[in-house]
């Protein structure tokens, strides 16, 4: 049966079930999408064996077959992770695992004497069991990745003890989170009325920016260690550099991220005239734990020259994660800052909450719907979770998907002005060797498929921003 022959059998059927089949249909084509795209991708990973001619001065061929074989473990893993993850999904809805967890959630607030009549009770319970069973089904794969791909290629720095605690810690936090807050949600669409989706999303309006405020004050630290960054000369020019710019900073804080990973990282937060600015330790050449690692191993500091150092030491000097030295963290941060200065975060919060309130109201047209809960095997009840779930997760598929693309496109130009502000202040040469470094650190791949990129990449290819910096990265 072709394509249009299915579409045109799925016309002649009752409503639920063609509302039931367009979901199906549209998640394995996007997933066939998506595989089609790893697939070109990949491609490039297997035939690209040699550093192009225009990567020949900055990359070596020992760090692009490192990168090469990393990407290559990635998408390999990626691949059947993907795969998993559509067959469950699809099973879970066929099966209907979705009303038989809304039963069981039920049966056990009944144990607890509560009734039918208690949804948003019913509707916690429901939520604690699906986490549970996305918590526990995700974890071989998570395991897997850390343990065996982050392992191989050098990038995991965990326990399995450490491992376990952080997703244990993970898990009740994140339902001390959710909990409260949708069971807040449920009450304000309950009895909000005719405008309740103007309540709810004032709501989830006001719960995204407390979130964001106290994230790194009082979430971060619970996983990962937060000090300020010591006094010297590299605070001193982030402060400096901050106020050329009228960036309120306050606190400048490193983050032990190396207990976790070697990726490298900083990021700012805060509202109004409260601006923090976060460093990973491994972004810094003087913080990186796997630099203190060669100097033990080589019993002294290395010195400048390398004179007297054994060869293999000489070599894994060469090879090591290095981090970035102080004036190219300066780039960075240049880079960073040019989001705030050109208004990037104000717009993101803006697009986001315009698209919010867009997903409420149609939330709202649709919610009385009674054959969006039928085709999903909700044939005596609409409960309010459930509605939130089948409206925003399946029948706004379409259009997330085509917003997350146009989402996509903006982040690059968004990356492309930033680097342009870092430019300006004199940082391009800077930023310029710092993004070298922070590929070879992170084991980027420099070379990709035109449409995976165009599908995927948040930021620009490597090449194209060193690009973009190079006439003037002498500047």
């Amino acid at each position: 049966m072709g394509l249009w022959a299915l579409l045109d059998a799925m016309w002649e059927m009752p409503a639920e079930k063609r509302i039931f089949g367009a979901v199906l249909l549209f998640s394995w084509t996007v997933y066939l999408w998506e595989t089609f795209l790893a697939q070109r991708q990949r491609r490039v990973y297997k035939t690209t064996t040699h550093v192009p001619l225009e990567l020949g001065q900055i990359m070596d061929s020992e760090t692009f077959e490192k990168s090469r074989l990393y990407q290559l473990d990635k998408s390999t893993f990626s691949f059947w992770s993907g795969l998993y993850s559509e067959v469950e999904g699809t099973l879970i809805l066929l099966f209907g695992g979705i009303p038989y967890l809304w039963r069981l959630s039920g049966r056990f607030c009944g144990y607890a004497g509560f009734g039918p009549e208690y949804e948003i009770s019913q509707s916690l319970v429901f939520l604690l069991l699906a986490t549970l069973f996305s918590a526990l089904t995700g974890l071989p794969w998570s395991l897997y990745n850390t343990f065996v791909i982050e392992e191989k290629h050098g990038f995991n720095q965990q326990t399995l003890g450490f491992f376990m605690k952080d997703a244990i810690k993970k898990f009740v936090v994140t339902q001390c989170i959710l909990l409260p807050v949708s069971s807040l949600l449920l009450y304000i669409i309950k009895i909000g009325g005719d405008y309740f989706f103007i309540y709810a999303w004032l709501f989830t309006l006001v719960v995204s920016l407390v979130l964001v405020t106290i994230y790194a004050d009082y979430i971060a630290p619970l996983f990962d260690k937060f000090t300020p960054l010591p006094e010297g000369k590299l605070k001193q020019e982030i402060e400096v550099m901050a106020k050329s710019i009228d960036f309120p900073l306050t606190k400048v804080y490193v983050v032990e991220g190396s207990k976790r990973s070697s990726h490298s990282n900083a990021y700012f937060y805060g509202f109004f005239k409260n601006k923090r600015i976060v460093l990973f330790d491994t972004l810094l050449e003087e913080y990186s734990v796997l630099n203190k690692d060669i100097q033990e191993e080589s019993g002294m500091e290395p010195r400048n020259d390398g004179e007297g150092d054994s060869e293999e030491i000489k070599a894994k000097v060469k090879n090591k994660k290095q981090g970035c030295k102080n004036e190219e963290v300066l780039a960075v941060l240049g880079h960073e800052l040019g989001h705030w200065k050109l208004g990037h975060t104000v717009k993101n919060i803006i697009i986001s909450q315009m698209n919010s309130f867009l997903c409420f109201f149609l939330f709202a047209v649709l919610i009385g719907r009674k054959e969006l809960f039928v085709a999903f095997g909700f044939n005596d009840s609409q409960p309010t979770l459930i509605g939130l779930l089948i409206i925003f997760q399946f029948i706004f598929s379409p259009y997330n998907e085509v917003l997350s693309f146009c989402l996509t496109v903006l982040s690059r130009r968004f990356e492309f002005q930033a680097d342009a502000f870092a430019k300006k202040l004199g940082k391009a040469k800077d930023l310029y060797s710092a993004l070298i470094k922070l590929n070879k650190d992170n084991l980027g791949f420099p070379v990709s498929d035109w449409l995976f990129s165009m599908w995927h990449y948040s930021h620009p290819p490597l090449l194209e921003r060193l690009q973009a910096l190079k006439n003037s990265k002498q500047d």
